[in-house]
């Protein structure tokens, strides 16, 4: 992992009204000195301007807005102002009252589930067995949102490895990079998320954003697989709809579903995911 610090990332662009990023480009210090420049760079890094994405790409069906997730970066600002980074490898989606799975099942509204039903890119962060958290956003849709599953660390790993071995037994064995992130609440303990972010707007939040990917635009659609979500067993014909996306061989994502991959690699395709 590269040393280097990053300049002038620190504020990223956000998108122009009409969801498109602005065409800027950083400048190196010189260029005598271009091509060394890059080759000290991490794969993750180049010369495009990190966009954070604005309220625009938010406003969509849960299902698309899941799909759409994939590949995006999601930033932690921490408060001494290291940046954490990581891609979205893996999400599902919960639709709202129809979904027997959801916490908004039935249209049911409490006060824990209020940022289900607030506009889409609200931050919604529930506890799990009374010590764990899973980060939700809102989507289009009354009381649809996305879950954030499992993501790739892209820079951070060491402050990352530090805030998840404070959550871990003493001795316990050092994690591995790909270990850090593979779960929902082991992310939300990799990045610091806080109960406190609920009802937050990813859009405009200080602390926490989502980024396009400067190396990458889009995902093929014959990189997603779509599967069943795990934990739901007991919702009936709900336990077994493809909800759950993730990027096809990615060793970040937290359960692979060798039947859907194998349904994946039968049909690939090129089509690329249409992301606002």
């Amino acid at each position: 992992m590269t040393t280097r610090k990053r300049k002038n990332l620190s504020l990223p662009q956000s998108e122009s009204a009409d969801g498109e990023p602005p065409k800027r480009l950083i400048q190196s210090q010189s260029d005598t000195n271009t091509a060394d420049h890059h080759h000290h760079l991490s794969p993750y890094f180049s010369m495009k301007v990190p966009v954070r994405l604005s309220h625009s790409f938010f406003h969509q069906p849960c299902v698309d807005l899941a799909k759409a997730f994939l590949g995006k970066v999601l930033v932690r600002k921490l408060t001494d102002g290291t940046e954490l980074r990581a891609r979205v490898v893996e999400t599902e989606a919960y639709l709202g009252g129809e979904d027997k799975a959801s916490h908004s099942a039935g249209g049911k509204r409490t006060e824990r589930n209020t940022a289900m039903f607030m506009k889409p890119g609200t931050i919604y962060v529930y506890p799990i067995y009374g010590i764990y958290l899973c980060m939700n956003v809102s989507s289009q849709g009354e009381g649809a949102a996305v879950l954030l599953r499992s993501l790739e660390p892209l820079s951070g790993q060491d402050v990352m490895r530090g805030l998840r071995a404070a959550k871990r037994k003493a001795g316990a064995k050092t994690l591995q990079d790909k270990e850090l992130c593979n779960g929902p609440s082991k992310l939300c303990q990799a990045l610091d998320i806080q109960r406190c972010f609920d009802r937050r707007d990813l859009a405009t939040d200080t602390e926490v954003w989502l980024e396009r990917d400067p190396e990458r635009e889009t995902v093929p659609a014959g990189e997603v697989v779509s599967a069943h979500r795990i934990g739901v067993e007991s919702h009936g014909e709900w336990a077994t709809k493809p909800l759950r996306f993730y990027l096809r061989g990615h060793p970040c994502v937290s359960v692979l579903n060798r039947d859907a991959d194998r349904q994946m690699r039968s049909q690939s395709s090129t089509d690329p995911l249409t992301v606002s």
